[in-house]
């Protein structure tokens, strides 16, 4: 996947078109992602004992993360972005990949 949990993400998509978030959770196997304060569901719940009111609860439902677009930290605009290897090394000896902005050439991950 393009974006990880914790960036800053644009939404191109959707009833919240135009609006920004960071991401709050992400599950790469099914391709979504969570962004906080975004796309949100009204549920309707029963009571489930006293400490559980019933009621109608707003929740953040999942998008699809191609709805969304990595917003660049170094040059703040939305970005596509692309992977590279750097000459530094991991833990295990291999070139370490990283994830960069293609409009300003910038390293996104640390």
């Amino acid at each position: 996947m393009h974006v990880k949990t914790g960036d800053m993400v644009l939404i191109i998509a959707g009833k919240d078109k135009g609006r920004k978030g960071k991401i709050k959770r992400s599950v790469p196997k099914e391709g979504r992602v969570v962004v906080e304060g975004l796309n949100i569901a009204k549920r309707h719940t029963k009571p489930r004992g006293p400490g559980k009111p019933g009621g109608i609860i707003e929740i953040e439902a999942p998008l699809n993360s191609s709805n969304v677009m990595l917003i660049c930290p170094r040059c703040e605009h939305a970005t596509r972005t692309g992977h590279r290897f750097l000459e530094e090394t991991d833990e295990r000896g291999r070139p370490r990949k990283v994830r960069f902005c293609k409009s300003c050439d910038a390293v996104i991950d640390k």
